[in-house]
């Protein structure tokens, strides 16, 4: 049942890939023929998305939510359900454009991960676990909405040759997303063909003996680290590996921080070189796809996905999470890394509906704490899930 489940995913993914092109010819294109394909197949790719997730539930016995990569591909699904929604309401299809592949991007990312089903620790072993962390990952499926349609906003808005603040901005966004993919290939490269390996043996915050596995040079690493080399049977000797000598309480993942340290540098090296061959801004080849957008209808879009989102993501984000921790941990609340930055991301959008309502931050001011907010999302689920230790370090 679980191969069958992954493969659903796996066929979901090229079908919504395959979709992005009849969805781009049909904004272009009076013809309706060219929109119903593409609504149509990714209809069908969100059902068979929704077939992973309740064949992988019936096949593990719990909610398929409980790692990175459970937790990051129902993300990626949510993200299509909240494009789904908005398009039955606004029939914009230029979102689709821009909201198809920040999923694909997620299911690849995710892909990174481990997809093994694993027990339960006895903290994740109950109902809430569904229910908050479902109810986090449709908020954060229609949130997402919000920043897409506050992208296309500022694509369209912000002329590509303007030397301003905002086109800076915008242009290191589009930076970033290079980085993303550059990381995301880079891993796939050094884990799978190249077969990069370099372990070291570690202490970790609780006193326990660890090895990380690192599949980049170790441009950081744990404090006292050891390298060493598997010799059968759980035993290890020592070895010999490059290491650049930093090193840093176990309280930081340095294993993750390790990637991601070398994904910003050659990130911004393949942005650099595509910025010479080019000889433009990335931007200027990103904007064509906004140019039909209404800026009216993505300001709406992007207003009314944060009424919805909002809402759902402090029930889900705090009130279900404080109830759960109250049954797992006896507190309601503690501060852990994940739990602080949840509390973040409820301030940010309080604050965001506060300046929207009371002082009329409309149009490119709400577009840009949209997209803001996304970056918020984006680095609780990078940042502190993988390189700050805490309770929440399993998800």
């Amino acid at each position: 049942m679980l191969s069958i489940s992954n493969g659903l995913i796996t066929a979901a993914f090229f079908i919504l890939l395959v979709a992005l092109i009849p969805l781009a010819v049909s904004i272009k294109s009076k013809n309706k023929r060219s929109e119903y394909i593409a609504i149509t197949m990714i209809v069908v790719a969100f059902i068979m998305q929704i077939g992973y997730f309740i064949l992988r539930w019936i096949a593990t016995g719990h909610a398929p939510v409980s790692n990175m990569y459970e937790f990051i591909a129902t993300f990626s699904i949510m993200l299509i359900l909240g494009y789904l929604i908005t398009y039955h309401y606004y029939k914009s299809k230029v979102l689709g454009l821009f909201a198809i592949p920040i999923s694909l991007l997620l299911i690849a990312y995710g892909s990174l991960f481990s997809t093994d089903v694993n027990p339960l620790i006895p903290s994740l072993q109950s109902n809430w676990l569904a229910i908050h962390v479902i109810t986090v990952t449709i908020s954060y499926g229609i949130l997402s909405m919000s920043a897409v349609a506050g992208l296309i906003y500022l694509l369209k808005a912000i002329p590509e040759n303007e030397k301003s603040l905002r086109a800076r901005i915008l242009e290191l966004i589009m930076a970033g997303i290079v980085v993303v993919l550059v990381y995301i290939v880079t891993t796939l490269i050094m884990q799978g063909a190249v077969g990069y390996s370099d372990e070291f043996m570690y202490t970790d915050q609780r006193g326990e003996t660890m090895v990380a596995d690192y599949h980049l040079p170790s441009l950081v690493n744990y404090s006292e680290a050891i390298p060493v080399e598997h010799v059968g049977d759980e035993q290890y000797e020592q070895a010999d590996h490059f290491h650049t000598g930093i090193n840093l309480p176990p309280v930081i993942n340095s294993q993750s921080l390790n990637t991601v340290i070398w994904s910003i540098i050659l990130g911004f090296a393949v942005y650099g070189i595509l910025r010479l061959v080019l000889r433009r801004r990335l931007l200027a080849f990103v904007k064509p796809l906004a140019s039909r957008a209404d800026l009216n209808l993505m300001d709406e879009i992007g207003y009314r996905s944060v009424i919805i989102g909002f809402p759902l993501f402090a029930l889900g984000g705090i009130f279900f999470a404080a109830i759960w921790a109250q049954i797992a941990w006896s507190r309601f609340w503690g501060w852990d890394p994940k739990e602080t930055w949840a509390f973040i991301t409820f301030m940010f959008y309080t604050i965001f509906l506060h300046l929207r309502l009371n002082r009329g931050y409309e149009g490119e001011k709400s577009a840009w704490l949209a997209v803001i907010g996304f970056i918020l999302i984006l680095f609780n689920l990078i940042a502190i899930n993988l390189i700050v230790a805490g309770l929440h370090s399993y998800a």
